[in-house]
């Protein structure tokens, strides 16, 4: 009998030296914020995460805890320099190339994963680090390098490569102030799932996160609590805003609470969801917040201040979400009676 690997395991091996080829390789052009970093941006950020903390907002809080003005929340890093989908002629990554036209790097990698069948994407992972803080007046650029390709891994998603990119925030003097690794997987879906139904994109699930989404499975809404000083918080993070302990615990919210904004997404449609798609930020009756698409109430009739109630949805046989529906019928009464407004 003659010996030797398999044509599949050939043409793996091929492919791999093929995906490495481009390690090392810039992602794309620099990118430049388009804008400073400004107050008025942290001021948004702050608002929507429900984050106090003084530094971000009061110069005088900041110098008295050793920073040398206003900061920007460290989580804000890419907010400085992401476009949206629109704003880039052709497509994200069609508008990376360089001065000739050519494609770039990352978009090179990006066909030669489809052409071998590794059609879909989610995210995996994101690890940051911050050299210094990011203070008023900052213009960013960023750089990007494809980091690794992955051999090809099996996952509950399907097989596929992980595909890691490493960023480098500098300021206006070129000084680097953050460093970024972005890792995606790129797969190919199983055949056993129906061609026509899409996956809802998968969560990015961090140690961080874990507890949530578990709970998710089990029934329950858990919200993060510092273990030091007994404040909530969401999304959770390692550290608490308040007194930077990095000891927490979780408590199981009642899922009640109101609609304290909203949007309803028409464009751009992604298979798994159905449109006009509600979505609201919730102040649960906790006292945080929590994103969550709207079910069981036609868009048009989404109020501020209307009650809501959590439910778990498994939106498919591995992820299990909370979204929210109205707690008493929609026309009952005004909102203004039932949330105890004048």
């Amino acid at each position: 009998m003659a010996s030797g690997r398999s044509d599949a395991t050939t043409d793996a091996d091929a492919l791999l030296a093929q995906l490495r080829a481009f390690e090392g390789r810039p992602s794309g052009p620099p990118a430049e914020a388009r804008d400073e970093v400004n107050q008025a941006m942290i001021r948004h950020w702050v608002d929507a995460m429900g984050d106090d903390n003084p530094v971000y907002v009061d110069e005088e809080s900041a110098r008295a805890n050793g920073f040398p003005g206003v900061v920007a929340p460290p989580t804000m890093l890419q907010a400085w320099i992401m476009r949206g989908y629109l704003s880039q002629p052709d497509g994200a990554w069609k508008a990376q190339r360089d001065a000739s036209g050519e494609a770039s790097a990352q978009e090179q990698l990006f066909d030669a994963l489809n052409a071998a069948g590794f059609t879909s994407v989610v995210a995996t992972n994101c690890d940051q680090e911050y050299v210094r803080p990011i203070v008023l007046g900052d213009r960013l650029t960023v750089t990007s390098v494809i980091d690794s390709v992955s051999p090809e891994k099996h996952t509950g998603l399907g097989d596929g490569h992980f595909v890691t990119t490493r960023l480098e925030f500098t300021d206006q003097h070129g000084e680097r102030v953050a460093t970024m690794r972005f890792r995606i997987l790129r797969f190919r879906p199983q055949s056993s799932r129906p061609k026509d139904v899409a996956l809802r994109p998968r969560p990015a699930i961090t140690h961080d996160i874990a507890f949530f989404f578990e709970g998710a499975r089990n029934g329950t809404l858990l919200i993060q609590r510092c273990a030091q000083c007994g404040v909530l918080r969401h999304p959770p993070r390692p550290a608490c805003a308040s007194c930077g302990s990095f000891e927490w615990d979780t408590v199981t919210a009642s899922g009640r609470g109101t609609v304290y904004s909203f949007v309803v997404v028409h464009h751009p449609q992604v298979a798994a969801f159905d449109y006009p798609l509600p979505i609201a930020v919730v102040e649960l009756e906790e006292g945080t917040r929590l994103v969550g698409d709207l079910i069981g109430i036609d868009p048009a009739d989404v109020e501020i201040g209307m009650p809501v109630v959590a439910e778990m949805v498994a939106v498919d046989d591995e992820l299990t979400i909370p979204m929210f529906r109205p707690a008493v019928p929609v026309g009952a009464g005004r909102v203004g009676a039932v949330t105890g407004d004048a």
